[in-house]
C-alpha cells in the first residue's frame, strides 16, 4: 500500500518489510503509548537537539532544522495546553506520535529528522532526561520532609519521651534527638539520588540501534545542549543500560521503607495506649460506625504504598536479569515500574511533610511514661560505676534494685536513700540528682548523643547543611 506521494502505508513506521496490518489484540499488547506518553517533553527536546546535530551533519539545511524545530515546539506548547490530544492517539508510543505529528506539519522534512537515529537511543535519552527531572523533584521533596522534622525538633525541643528496643521502653531522649534520627535516614536518600543521579546524567543519543549512528553527528554537542555531562562510551551498553532505573528505583525504595519506619512510631505514638503525640484533623479520617475514631489514614497509606514501591524495584530487577543484548521490548516494562514508583515517592513524601508540619506532641504523656518505665536504671548503673563499682557488679545491682521496685510498684526515684543502700551500700545522697530524667540525658553527653547541649548543636548543625543543600540544589 502506497500514500500519493509513493510512500509506504503500511503499518507502522516498518511499514515497507510488512504487507498486513498488525492483529488488533497485539497491536493493544505491543503499544506502550498509554504509558511512555510520559516523556513527551523529553522526546521533543531530544529531537529538537537531534535536528541541530543532523544539520551540523550536512543532512538538513539550515531552513528545513529551523522548520523543523518550530513545528516540534509547537506540538510541545500544543501537548501543554491540551494533554488529552495524545489520549485519544492510537499510535505505537510516543516517539511515532511526535514524528507522525511533526510530518504533518513538515512534509518531508520532518521524514528526514529519524535519519541516523534508532528509537533504542531515542528511548534510553528520553528515560534519562525523564529520570534526571524527577530525581531533581524527589531531592526538593525529601529536603522538605527534612526540614519539616527539624521545624518539629525545634517547637517541641524540650519533650523527654522514653526511647525503645524491642518496643520496650530503654532510655529516656529527646523528642528532637528522635526527629534528627529521620532527619539523618533521609539525608543518606538524598545521597543516594546524587550518587545515581551522577550515572542518570550520561547521554546515550548518537548510538543508533546499538552500533553507532552512521552520520556524523556530534555527540559532544548533543550531551551539552541536553544537559548531561558526558556521553555513554561504547553504543552496545547505551541502549542496554537500565541500571539507572534500577539505582533509581533502589532509592526510591529504601526511601520509602524509610517513610513507613517513621509511619509506624508515629501511629504507635499517636494511638490511645502511648497518646504521645496527635495528628491533626486535616490528615486523619474517621469511622462511618464509631463516632469517637480518628484514624491515622495517612500514615497507614504511606505504609502501604511502601510495598508497592518496593516490588516495582523487584519487578524492574527481574524483568531485566536475562536480557541479552542490546535492546529488547521487555525494556517497555521498565516505564510503567519507574513511572509508577516515582509518582507514589512523590505523593508519600509531600504527604509525610504535612503530617509533620501539622503533628503536635503531648509532652505530659510523654514525660509520663519516661518517668514510668524505669528508663533511668542505666543512668543508675552509671552513677554505681562512678562510684566505683565494676560495670557489670553494677549492671546486676541495678536489676536487683528495679525488680524490687516492680513488687512494691515504685519508681527508682521513690526509693528512700537507706533503702537503695540496702541494695546498692555505695549509693550516697547524691543518687537522686543522678537519676533523674534531666539528668539521665544529659549523661548521654557525646557527639550523637541525647544530651541536650548535644542536640542543640546538632540541630543548629542540621539545620545549617539543610539550608546549604537548597542552595546547591541541582
Amino acid at each position: 500500500m502506497t500514500d500519493r506521494a509513493g510512500k509506504s502505508a503500511a503499518p507502522g513506521m516498518w511499514g515497507g518489510r510488512f504487507d498486513e496490518a498488525p492483529d488488533e489484540l497485539f497491536r493493544r499488547f505491543n503499544d506502550s503509548l498509554p504509558f511512555d506518553r510520559a516523556l513527551v517533553h523529553e522526546d521533543i527536546a531530544g529531537s529538537i537537539a537531534w535536528a541541530d546535530g543532523l544539520r551540523d551533519a550536512g543532512v538538513l539545511s539550515a531552513g528545513e532544522c529551523s522548520a523543523i524545530q518550530q513545528a516540534l515546539r509547537d506540538i510541545d506548547r500544543q501537548v501543554a495546553e491540551d494533554p488529552s490530544i495524545i489520549e485519544r492517539a492510537r499510535d505505537e508510543d510516543i516517539h511515532s506520535w511526535v514524528e507522525r505529528e511533526l510530518i504533518a506539519r513538515t512534509g518531508d522534512a520532518g521524514r528526514k529528522l529519524h535519519t541516523g537515529r534508532s528509537r533504542n537511543d531515542q528511548v534510553a535519552t528520553d528515560l534519562r532526561l525523564w529520570t534526571r527531572s524527577a530525581v531533581d523533584e524527589r531531592i526538593g521533596e525529601l529536603r522538605s520532609l527534612q526540614a519539616s522534622l527539624l521545624d518539629l525538633a525545634e517547637r517541641e525541643r524540650e519533650v523527654i519521651l522514653p526511647g525503645y528496643t524491642h518496643l520496650q521502653r530503654a532510655q529516656p531522649i529527646l523528642l528532637a534527638h528522635w526527629c534528627l534520627a529521620f532527619v539523618e535516614m533521609v539525608e543518606r536518600d538524598v545521597e543516594r539520588l546524587l550518587d545515581a543521579r551522577k550515572r542518570i546524567n550520561v547521554c546515550p543519543l548518537g548510538s543508533g540501534a546499538l552500533a553507532g549512528s552512521s552520520f556524523p553527528v556530534n555527540r559532544e554537542n548533543l550531551a551539552q545542549a541536553l544537559g548531561f555531562e558526558s556521553i555513554t562510551r561504547n553504543s552496545l551498553d547505551a541502549v542496554a543500560d537500565r541500571d539507572f532505573v534500577i539505582e533509581t528505583l533502589g532509592a526510591a525504595a529504601l526511601s520509602m521503607l524509610h517513610l513507613s519506619r517513621l509511619c509506624e512510631d508515629l501511629i504507635i505514638y499517636n494511638s490511645a495506649e502511648f497518646g504521645f503525640v496527635e495528628m491533626s484533623d486535616a490528615v486523619t479520617s474517621g469511622s462511618s460506625l464509631m463516632p469517637q475514631k480518628k484514624n491515622p489514614d495517612a500514615l497507614e497509606l504511606i505504609r502501604g504504598k511502601a510495598s508497592r514501591v518496593i516490588g516495582h524495584l523487584t519487578g524492574a530487577m527481574i524483568m531485566l536479569k536475562g536480557t541479552p543484548l542490546a535492546y529488547n521490548k521487555d525494556f517497555q516494562e521498565d516505564k510503567p515500574a519507574l513511572f509508577g514508583a516515582m509518582n507514589e515517592w512523590s505523593i508519600c513524601l509531600r504527604m509525610m511533610t504535612r503530617v509533620i508540619e501539622s503533628l503536635r506532641a503531648r509532652p505530659e504523656a510523654c514525660r509520663m511514661a519516661a518517668a514510668s518505665s524505669y528508663s533511668n536504671a542505666t543512668a543508675f548503673a552509671n552513677y554505681l560505676v562512678q562510684r566505683g563499682v565494676p560495670f557489670r557488679e553494677a549492671h546486676d545491682i541495678t536489676g536487683r534494685l528495679v525488680r524490687s521496685a516492680l513488687e512494691r510498684r515504685l519508681r527508682l526515684e521513690e526509693f528512700s536513700l537507706e533503702e537503695i543502700r540496702k541494695i546498692a551500700p555505695e549509693a550516697d545522697e547524691g543518687v537522686f540528682q543522678f537519676i533523674s530524667l534531666e539528668a539521665a540525658l544529659s549523661q548521654c553527653d557525646v557527639p550523637g548523643g541525647t544530651a541536650p547541649m548535644r542536640v542543640e548543636a546538632a540541630l543548629r548543625e542540621a539545620r545549617a547543611r539543610l539550608d546549604d543543600a537548597r542552595r546547591q540544589c541541582p
